[in-house]
């Protein structure tokens, strides 16, 4: 059964009930609180699990990729997409990386600058080289 967040406009608390679909909507709502009808909707986040297969088709065809190792920038905020798209938290060093990347800076000059990270694997994870 889903739960709606309300605001009551009398008292200005939060709250949240569980109703059914066929009741929200038709259910007389009162704050919990002050038991005043004046209360409206809260509209809250919500997460939506999806699939491999649905993230997948939403990453940047490979074909539209071309010259993008020119454009930092633009490899940075695809990268990061493609991160945010497989829910992987691949640590500080590829926040690193990719922050630099969206700011400009170049492959070179980040594997000069970041002489820890492995070149070999700067090239292979972040598609740098």
């Amino acid at each position: 059964m889903p739960l709606y967040e309300y605001i009551c406009d009398n008292c200005k608390q939060r709250f949240s009930l569980r109703l059914t679909y066929e009741e929200y909507g038709k259910a007389k709502v009162a704050c919990i609180y002050c038991a005043s009808e004046q209360v409206r909707r809260k509209l809250t986040r919500f997460r939506l699990k999806r699939s491999d297969a649905s993230r997948l088709a939403e990453m940047p065809d490979p074909a539209s990729l071309d010259g993008i190792e020119n454009d930092p920038q633009s490899l940075g905020r695809m990268i990061r997409s493609m991160s945010k798209e497989t829910g992987e938290d691949l640590g500080p060093e590829f926040d690193e990386v990719v922050d630099r990347l969206e700011a400009g800076q170049g492959a070179d000059e980040i594997e000069r600058e970041l002489p820890d990270l492995d070149g070999d694997e700067l090239s292979t994870d972040v598609g740098l080289g």
